[in-house]
């Protein structure tokens, strides 16, 4: 099947399609995975991440899907629920019914060199219908596609139901099938050692709220790189603006989150539009006891910062909002309280005094910082470029990721075309970074 795309001048090859199982069957006892309160508040929508490696000349594109394929076979049967199906898009478990994980092959005529330059992460390289909110009716929880380059260069793109976990489930496990490809066995003595975490909730037919839905068109995703050199400068500013509040203790990323949402108030303050910034939280070790990296699920929790007017758009006033929620964050020891501040953050998002804000915006500020998945070595290397944006959807924010040398952080910025016009030239912001496309 050859199809042509006329947003990407390219034309790519679908080369086979076939599924995936286990290489043994799921126990009987297993074959119903209820998810966890937590899962069953967030949507239906694919985690697209994509991992591109340049030309390796010690093995074939053939040898590589193969152990691909082998490796992936061996994986599942650790995390058998990624090779089930949803019951139904918003259903609050998974038929672990090994009918497989969709394992696509494609060839483009576009060299490798032009996504690793463009950073274009399209559609096309991942399953059809499996990037965000493409695929309202798929059921499928993991899907693959190895996609060949004519220079020899691959890109291999993952995607992963966000009702099964986040982003720390996904680098769990895409580190782990790395391993087995890399060493050709589970049972190799240097594979590294993996013990998913299954937590699962009662079976519970609660109808839970729906997701929040806004619409906006003309999208454009912006690459900003902040060295790390430039982030300690940004840090020491916060500190001398944030003297009055005596905010002293904060991270990296909530002064770089602060800048960013700053600017973004500013470039949107001449129509006075109201603006929410959403900052999910990994909460694994905030839990007590405390939850191990591999436990599998959505293991988050929400901080929301809301600003109507610019003046309330100072470096110092929003770090000091996002304090405040990371310390109710902190309160959060269980489920049974992480399951009660969604239901609570959700509430919020919906109210009805913000919905009458018709020219209101919801934004997103994701951290990936420190997940693992520049080494992810599947025996030819590591990869020269990793990525996981908004894509198609309508998640409007920011994705913080390491720069691939370690030396900063890397933000995709996906904002609305009028936006990101008056954001990408703000001199206070440009300050502290490079914008690379």
């Amino acid at each position: 099947m050859m199809i042509v795309n006329m947003l990407w001048p390219q034309v790519h090859t679908i080369v086979s399609q076939e599924l995936i199982k286990p290489s043994s069957p799921t126990p009987s006892h297993f074959q119903t995975y209820n998810l966890s309160c937590l899962s069953r508040y967030i949507s239906h929508e694919y985690i697209p991440l994509i991992l591109l490696y340049p030309n390796d000349e010690h093995s074939s594109l053939i040898n590589k899907a193969q152990v691909l394929k082998k490796s992936l076979s061996y994986s599942l049967t650790h995390c058998y629920p990624f090779a089930g199906r949803l019951h139904k898009p918003n259903a609050p478990y998974i038929d672990c019914n090994d009918e497989g994980v969709v394992f696509v092959e494609a060839k483009h005529d576009t060299p490798l060199q032009h996504l690793i330059n463009e950073d274009d992460t399209c559609s096309q390289l991942f399953p059809h219908g499996m990037v965000w909110k493409n695929a309202p009716h798929k059921t499928n929880v993991l899907g693959v596609q190895l996609n060949y380059f004519g220079c020899g260069g691959i890109a291999l793109a993952v995607s992963m139901s966000h009702k099964v976990g986040d982003g720390c489930t996904l680098g769990s496990f895409v580190t782990y099938w790395a391993s087995v490809a890399r060493y050709g066995s589970v049972d190799h003595k240097q594979v590294l050692a993996f013990s998913p975490h299954f937590i699962q909730s009662p079976p519970d037919t609660t109808s839970f709220p729906s997701e929040y839905n806004q619409r906006c068109d003309n999208i454009v995703t912006r690459k900003f790189v902040f060295p790390n050199s430039k982030l300690i400068d940004l840090k020491n500013k916060v500190l001398e603006c944030g003297s009055t509040l005596s905010i002293t203790n904060f991270t990296l990323f909530e002064a770089l989150s602060s800048l960013l949402y700053k600017t973004l108030v500013v470039a949107r303050s001449s129509t006075c539009k109201t603006s929410l910034l959403v900052v999910p939280m990994n909460i694994r070790n905030k839990l007590v006891p405390k939850l191990p990296p591999t436990s599998v699920g959505n293991f988050l929790a929400s901080m929301l910062v809301t600003t109507k007017f610019s003046s309330e758009a100072s470096l110092s006033m929003i770090l000091s909002e996002i304090r405040k929620e990371r310390m109710k964050v902190k309160r959060i020891q269980s489920l049974q309280l992480a399951c009660q501040h969604a239901e609570s953050q959700l509430s919020r998002l919906t109210n009805e005094e913000f919905e009458n804000h018709v020219s209101k915006r919801t934004f997103w500020c994701s951290s990936l910082c420190g997940f693992p998945f520049y080494k992810v070595d599947f025996g030819w290397g590591k990869p020269e470029v990793a990525s996981i944006t908004f894509g198609s959807s309508c998640d409007l924010g920011f994705m913080l990721m390491d720069t691939s040398n370690g030396d900063g952080i890397e933000v995709r910025a996906t904002l609305e075309t009028q936006d990101m016009e008056i954001f990408q030239k703000d001199q206070e912001m440009l300050s502290f970074c490079e914008m690379c496309n």
